[in-house]
């Protein structure tokens, strides 16, 4: 790595963190000066090819400054194909310093701005308003990929000086809306504002949340919090805000859904690290649950590397239905077969001795066209409150459907009036007869499967254009450990099934 200074770049050193290893470069210093002066120092350097997760770069600000701004280029040779180019994230830590658990976080942004700014009453979308006090803050990179050529940067930091203007105090959308009592829930737990990657503002996302049907959304910015204080207005009687996080580490990410007000989530660790565990509790502990985002997608850095035996549920469909969505319902129907084994030793033994996963599903919208509630988790909850959507999640209570058109009851039943729901076991003996039931309407010429731990055991010919139907199936414990139902549009061509419409969690049959 070579680099040059434009007011103070000097020795650099190699350290790890704890988590990564991450490279802290020599200092950029600033003199005082006078109210409403300002001053920049630019600096300069080379990445190369293998360059560690995150760079440093210590900034000493001195007292008096009122607001810091921050602006990066880089630049992006061009690759043969299948070569990655250069993609460089950037973010800041306050004084507190860059100890992983984020206590000095005070914003990221990724790849998606050229620069930001930070003071005690405002902030660039992604960062979060409060003081620039004096001492050694840190500028983030994050080298998402290098070229071969390398990465050439070049960051101007501007220090404002003045009286710090006042500070912001947070307000937090309710933890409660109006609801119908128990009752079937629509939800998209997974989207992006301007306040990382995404070009919606919050008004525009509940706009569109309340036009797509849904009754709760989750606020699921990538790799910070700063979004939390700014959907107080959109929620209402009639929606549910929820706060958490994406965690987009380099192995995968996660989302934190419905963690307390305020909530930062680290990222900068990676598998072989094993420190994720420390994060998922802590988003436990900030009452909220622990969701892997679309395990087998095929952006670098996102496929899922850590492993389920922390997840609370499992996003199986991301946006719209693709082949890694196929490979997640697959790999999540294999889990739900372990976990049926009679001999219990592939079983998942949660925390709170469930041996099974959930299944969700969530848009991932960004921007136009992405479709807000496109698919949805429809969850059984006793009211609409945060505390009641998660544990019907958490209990797998929940279908997921491409829109609020398609509507389904799934029941199972046996022949003494013993029934049970999505997500519910029925107990009876393993020769009982049971009758499985599937009410279909808003989904024209879908066929429906039924599949269990032995695989599909029933497929229906096509609904009518109407797009209501019911179906029916009788079968036995013995013969079929669990049911769930999926909805699929037609096929395109040759043997694989058609895109999903819907599909369900399971219902458990036979005593444990």
């Amino acid at each position: 790595m070579c680099e040059d200074s434009h007011g103070g770049l000097g020795r650099r050193a190699l350290f790890v963190t704890g988590a990564a290893a991450a490279l802290t470069l020599g200092s950029v210093s600033f003199a005082s000066a006078a109210d409403g002066d300002q001053e920049s120092r630019t600096v300069r350097g080379t990445l190369p090819p293998g360059s560690p997760d995150f760079v440093y770069v210590p900034v000493e600000v001195p007292a008096g400054v009122r607001e810091l701004k921050v602006a990066y280029t880089y630049d992006r040779p061009s690759v043969p194909a299948g070569t990655t180019g250069n993609a460089l994230d950037i973010g800041v830590f306050d004084d507190r310093g860059t100890e992983l658990g984020g206590r000095g976080f005070r914003g990221w942004s990724g790849g998606a701005r050229t620069e930001f700014f930070l003071r005690a009453d405002d902030a660039t979308p992604g960062y979060l308003p409060g003081p620039v006090r004096e001492g050694t803050w840190h500028i983030a990179l994050g080298p998402y990929t290098v070229a071969p050529q390398g990465l050439i940067y070049e960051i101007t930091i501007t220090l404002t000086y003045g009286e710090p203007g006042e500070a912001v105090r947070p307000v937090y959308p309710p933890e409660r809306a109006k609801g119908r009592g128990r009752a079937w829930y629509r939800g998209d737990c997974h989207l992006h504002s301007w306040y990382s990657d995404g070009r919606r503002t919050p008004a525009e996302i509940g706009e569109l949340a309340r036009a797509a049907g849904l009754d709760f959304i989750n606020s699921s910015e990538h790799n910070t919090h700063s979004a939390h204080a700014h959907w107080a207005d959109v929620a209402g009687d009639d929606l549910l805000v929820l706060l958490g996080e994406e965690i987009t580490t380099r192995n995968g990410h996660v989302v934190a859904l419905g963690t307390d007000p305020g909530t930062f989530i680290d990222w900068r660790y990676r598998a072989r690290d094993n420190r994720f565990g420390r994060f998922a509790r802590q988003i436990r502990r900030a009452g909220g649950l622990v969701v892997p985002a679309h395990p087998h997608a095929t952006c670098v850095g996102c496929n899922w590397k850590f492993g389920f035996g922390e997840a609370d549920a499992i996003e199986v469909w991301n946006g719209p239905y693709t082949p890694d969505d196929e490979m997640a319902l697959a790999d999540w129907d294999s889990m739900l077969v372990a976990s049926v084994r009679e001999d219990g030793r592939d079983a998942r033994d949660g925390r709170d001795g469930r041996e099974w996963i959930p299944a969700m599903g969530s848009s991932d919208a960004h921007r136009s066209p992405d479709a807000v509630g496109s698919p949805q988790t429809v969850v059984l909850a006793d009211d609409l409150t945060r505390e009641a959507v998660q544990e019907g999640i958490r209990a797998g209570r929940s279908y997921i459907a491409e829109s609020a058109r398609v509507a389904l009851s799934f029941r199972a039943s046996g022949g003494r009036g013993e029934h049970a729901g999505i997500g519910e076991r029925l107990t009876v003996g393993r020769d009982t007869p049971v009758t499985v039931r599937l009410e279909v309407t808003g989904a024209p010429r879908c066929t429906v499967r039924l599949v269990t731990d032995q695989g599909v055991l029933h497929t229906s010919a096509p609904l009518p254009v109407s797009g209501s139907g019911v179906v029916e199936w009788r079968t036995t414990p013995s013969y079929a450990a669990y049911v769930r139902a999926e909805l699929r549009h037609e096929a395109a061509a040759g043997p694989l099934p058609g895109p999903l419409a819907a599909f369900t969690n399971p219902i458990f049959l036979g005593r444990r």
